[in-house]
């Protein structure tokens, strides 16, 4: 794993789009909360996905409803980003205050194995999806992602900020 990675909030077009979305939440949600999960298959590679939505590549995950758990929320949102379904244990991995967002964003990120029932299709929301082994990940994954990734893995400390 290697690079920077490429920044998730750059353009004109993904900071408006982020901004909408935060007004909206911000009427619908106190606090926006949101789970990640570094997902990885029985040969180590790690699930990722790029939106059509903003830029680079990302590991799967979304905001959590009202009424709904942290678990339930990222259980749903890895089956609509990639069909996985989850195998063993659910590891928080830690949780993150993620101000490059809003000033109310928190993101909970987990680490699990998992399982693809079905190839995930691209959509209106997902472009492409796929496992990557963690020496050939795409050119243009976030800087955050390879953050949590070099954290995950040991090679850096784990931060308080996304």
């Amino acid at each position: 794993m290697s690079g920077e990675g490429v920044p998730e909030i750059r353009g004109l077009r993904t900071r408006i789009v982020v901004w909408l979305l935060h007004r909206v939440f911000k009427l619908t949600r106190g606090m926006t909360l949101g789970v990640r999960a570094a997902c990885f298959d029985g040969e180590g590679r790690i699930f990722l996905v790029r939106h059509t939505y903003v830029p680079g590549w990302y590991m799967p995950g979304g905001g959590v409803e009202r009424g709904e758990t942290a678990l339930d929320a990222l259980r749903k949102e890895l089956r609509e980003e990639g069909n996985l379904e989850i195998r063993g244990e659910i590891e928080l991995f830690h949780a993150y205050y993620n101000r490059n967002v809003s000033k109310r964003d928190h993101v909970l990120l987990y680490r699990v194995t998992v399982e693809q029932t079905a190839p995930r299709l691209p959509d209106r929301e997902i472009a492409e999806s796929g496992f990557f082994a963690l020496g050939a990940l795409p050119q243009d994954t976030t800087a955050a992602t390879l953050r949590r990734l070099r954290e995950l893995g040991g090679e850096a400390e784990r931060a308080d900020y996304w």
